[in-house]
């Protein structure tokens, strides 16, 4: 098989995933890989390490950029479309959607070429913008040949819009930096939270806000860390004012979220919805217990009382319940070697990638 991965992102989950892929890939020997990459992505010189063709194309690093790189976008698409036939690649796969790529994508169909995204979210997250969404996703369901989801979740997402349309279930791997090293503990200190990542309402910093008010008081040594890029004040008022409580409003480089989630003793995700997260297979890696809401792909991602601890419902009161199972220290232990159980699975990238060529070669119809 011939396969071409394509992702015109600059950083984030979708530069990792693409690294962690294709370094997979290129180890085996029943599959020829080449890469379509953004010139501006920050793991340029990583992904080049991998010894695979790739081809770098001029994107944007600013709205500036992006609103001038449109009249490049022709060109580009064109590029693309010469590499896939040039590599004869039998599929074209998106590694994660762009704001270019609904754009691109029905010129590959039009070429004839075989085109799968990787679908990571079917619906826009409440609070998130939702212009263009439908108009983005139809148009890249549209020139797909079939789609890959790493969740039922989005699965279903993606039936509801083209119930015909074949769709590959995968699993998201955990992407662990290397030589992450927890810092050392302080003796007498409390247990550590984290919830990190990007700040948008539907990931429930104002549910977390409430919920720790109701935990804190009865365990006053407990700290917790919100860092990521965003307002958190915006999203939940009054969160870093509380007891405990650290407000770190940056964007996270991978690296730093890693470290994070090694040093941290449990993860929260408070979400209001989700399709996956891709914090949870990361604390996975580190054998951090994590607890979430039970909803979307969260429940699917989670073994409640395995490698963590689901909320009994969308609320304060439940998070707050959650949390302080977690002050156990034997229950914490058990599902720590839970979650180092899980995280040796999902950071099988040999096997994520074997699982992908699978689905790929699999018929439409099967």
């Amino acid at each position: 098989m011939r396969l071409l991965l394509w992702y015109w992102g600059r950083r984030g989950g979708g530069a990792q995933q693409t690294l962690a892929l294709a370094a997979a890939l290129a180890r085996r020997d029943d599959v020829a890989v080449a890469l379509s990459l953004s010139a501006q992505c920050d793991l340029l010189a990583e992904l080049r390490a991998t010894g695979l063709p790739v081809d770098a194309v001029p994107t944007y690093r600013s709205t500036a950029g992006f609103a001038a790189g449109l009249l490049r976008v022709p060109g580009l698409t064109r590029r693309l479309r010469r590499q896939a036939q040039d590599f004869g690649a039998d599929a074209v796969v998106s590694v994660m959607t762009h704001l270019w790529t609904p754009l691109v994508a029905p010129a590959l169909k039009r070429a004839g070429l075989r085109f799968v995204p990787m679908v990571h979210d079917a619906d826009p997250h409440p609070g998130d913008p939702g212009l263009l969404w439908e108009w983005r996703l139809t148009r890249e369901l549209d020139a797909a040949e079939s789609a890959i989801a790493f969740s039922d979740s989005v699965a279903a997402g993606i039936h509801r819009r083209r119930p015909g349309l074949c769709v590959h279930r995968l699993t998201l791997g955990a992407i662990l930096p290397g030589g992450t090293v927890a810092a050392p503990r302080a003796a007498g200190d409390g247990l550590r939270f984290v919830h990190l990542g990007r700040m948008r309402a539907y990931k429930g910093l104002d549910l977390l806000r409430d919920a720790w008010r109701l935990f804190q008081p009865r365990f006053p040594s407990a700290r917790l860390l919100v860092a990521g890029e965003g307002d958190a004040e915006g999203l939940a008022p009054g969160l870093s004012a509380l007891p405990g409580v650290t407000v770190r409003a940056h964007w996270l480089a991978e690296d730093d979220m890693a470290r994070l989630v090694a040093e941290a003793d449990v993860v929260l995700l408070p979400y209001r919805e989700a399709s996956q997260s891709g914090v949870a297979p990361l604390a996975h890696g580190f054998g951090v217990p994590v607890v979430a809401t039970p909803v979307g792909g969260l429940a699917e991602q989670l073994r409640d009382g395995v490698d963590g601890v689901l909320a009994r419902a969308v609320t304060a009161e439940a998070m707050a319940e959650a949390m302080e199972s977690l002050c156990d220290p034997a229950r914490r232990a058990t599902l720590a070697a839970g979650a180092r159980e899980a995280g040796r699975r999902l950071n099988d990238w040999d096997a994520i990638a074997g699982r992908l060529l699978a689905a790929l070669a699999q018929p439409l119809n099967s």
